[in-house]
C-alpha cells in the first residue's frame, strides 16, 4: 500500500481514513492528499499590470491537487482493488502536480518577458524624445521645405497692380 503512494508521499503529506459501513459488511477507505502553503501561490508571480496578459492556473486544477480517492466494498474486495487504485491514484496526483509546476515556471518567464519588454519600451521612449526634439529644433532652423498654412513668411504676396491675370 505504501510503496504505490511513496512518489505522492513524497510530495505532500496524507490523511487515510478505514471506516466500518453497513454493520460490519463493507469498509470505507479514504485517501485525502492535503493541502500545502505553495499550492496557493502559484499564481502570484502575476502582479496586477501582468494579469491581463498572462493566464492564470485555474482554481480548479490547484483543488484537483488535493482530490481525494475513496473506495467502499468488501474487505476481499479492497484487498484486492487497493493496490492498483493507490497506483493510479498516486500516478495521476504526481503528474497534476508536475503540470502545476510547469504552469508556474512558465507563469515567472512570461512575466519577467513581460517586465523586460515594458523597461525596454520605457528607455527606448525616453531616448527617442531628445532626440526627437533636436530634429525639430534644426528643422526650424533650416526652414520648413513645407510650409504650413498659417506660415507667414510662405506665403507668396501678389501685388495688384491693377493688370487683369491671363
Amino acid at each position: 500500500m505504501f510503496t504505490e503512494l511513496m512518489p505522492l508521499i513524497e510530495q505532500r503529506p496524507l490523511t487515510i481514513t478505514v471506516a466500518v459501513l453497513n454493520d460490519g459488511r463493507q469498509l470505507r477507505v479514504n485517501v485525502v492528499p492535503q493541502t500545502l502553503e505553495k499550492d496557493g501561490k502559484v499564481n502570484d508571480k502575476i502582479g496586477y499590470s501582468s494579469k491581463d496578459k498572462i493566464a492564470k492556473v485555474p482554481d480548479e486544477a490547484i483543488k484537483a491537487l488535493t482530490t481525494p480517492l475513496s473506495l467502499t466494498g468488501t474487505a476481499e474486495e479492497i484487498d484486492a482493488e487497493l493496490a492498483q487504485a493507490l497506483r493510479e491514484f498516486a500516478e495521476s496526483h504526481v503528474q497534476l502536480q508536475k503540470t502545476v509546476d510547469q504552469a508556474k515556471e512558465q507563469i515567472a518567464e512570461a512575466v519577467k518577458a513581460i517586465e523586460e519588454r515594458d523597461k525596454n519600451k520605457a528607455k527606448a521612449k525616453t531616448t527617442a524624445r531628445p532626440t526627437t526634439a533636436g530634429e525639430d529644433a534644426n528643422i526650424d532652423k533650416a526652414g520648413s521645405t513645407n510650409p504650413g498654412l498659417f506660415d507667414s513668411a510662405a506665403v507668396p504676396t501678389n501685388k495688384d497692380d491693377g493688370k487683369a491675370n491671363p
